[in-house]
């Protein structure tokens, strides 16, 4: 569900259990990248084994950099606060790494300009419009903490709304041009060609050796998303993992993860952890 979407790799219909997750990956793992909504929240919160298991994750050696539609602000808090090693944010628009020895945030952007709110008051029509044109949305009330994007809210703090709803919501957004995302809660749109997946290259290139390195860091990689958003990264990377609820997404992605968990959202983040570190001790 994009206005600009990266070319799909070929993955199977379904995807594996995660129980298949082969032993040879998570022994020399290295990075975890992951969503967070619907991925390691559940129902808006953050539980305690979720954190816990970023926790884990890092204590075990494995860096862990959250992968987010979230806006800045946010992204601010969590580059200080969590146990990660960077936050890529507003669906790519940038990263923040917090450097905790030297008390100072690296916040690179990846479109020049990125931090100026440049674009804005059209996205804040075409908001306009989409709120005008599909009842029952609202804007997001993250809203006021982004830099880079708009985000209508079709499930946070609105009722539900279907499918039908979020394909009014695209309709609206291909008419008007711009780059969108959709995610288990909102749809998020841009000006600009960069995803997820961008943001992830850009971290890997600036902190493991340049863009040569990507590649090769990839293989010691693993993503964990939930949702068409996610889409970009579930192609690219050589392995991937769905949490449950991804499955009635899965009619709707061209690109699926190689591996799914039993357990939805937190509790199937934190399946997915525990099989990883298991399998790491072996």
């Amino acid at each position: 569900m994009a206005g600009h979407p990266e070319p799909a790799r070929a993955v199977s219909e379904r995807p594996a259990p995660i129980s298949a997750l082969p032993a040879d990956l998570c022994r020399p793992l290295r990075f975890l990248f992951t969503d967070i909504d619907d991925t390691i929240t559940t129902d808006g919160v953050l539980p305690p084994q979720s954190y816990q298991a970023l926790w884990e994750m890092t204590e075990a050696g494995i860096q862990v950099i959250p992968v987010t539609g979230r806006p800045a602000g946010w992204c601010d808090h969590i580059a200080r606060m969590w146990p990660v090693s960077a936050v890529i944010g507003e669906n790519g628009a940038f990263y923040y790494r917090y450097d905790r020895q030297a008390r100072k945030m690296t916040r690179r952007f990846i479109q020049a300009g990125g931090g100026d709110r440049g674009g804005q008051a059209d996205l804040a029509r075409i908001a306009e419009r989409v709120l005008r044109e599909v009842p029952g949305t609202a804007l997001a009330a993250d809203q006021p903490f982004r830099i880079s994007d708009y985000a209508i809210d079709f499930c946070e703090d609105v009722p539900p709304l279907g499918p039908q709803a979020v394909d009014e919501i695209c309709r609206v957004l291909t008419e008007e041009g711009v780059t969108f995302r959709v995610s288990s809660i909102h749809v998020n749109f841009w000006h600009g060609t960069f995803d997820k997946m961008t943001g992830v290259r850009a971290w890997i290139s600036d902190t493991q050796g340049g863009p040569g390195a990507v590649t090769g860091a990839l293989e010691q990689a693993l993503f964990i998303g939930d949702s068409p958003n996610d889409e970009p990264l579930f192609a690219a990377f050589p392995h991937s993992v769905a949490v449950g609820n991804l499955a009635r997404f899965l009619p709707r992605i061209t690109s699926r993860p190689a591996y799914i968990t039993r357990a939805d959202s937190a509790e199937g983040f934190c399946e997915a952890c525990r099989v990883i570190l298991e399998k790491r001790r072996r």
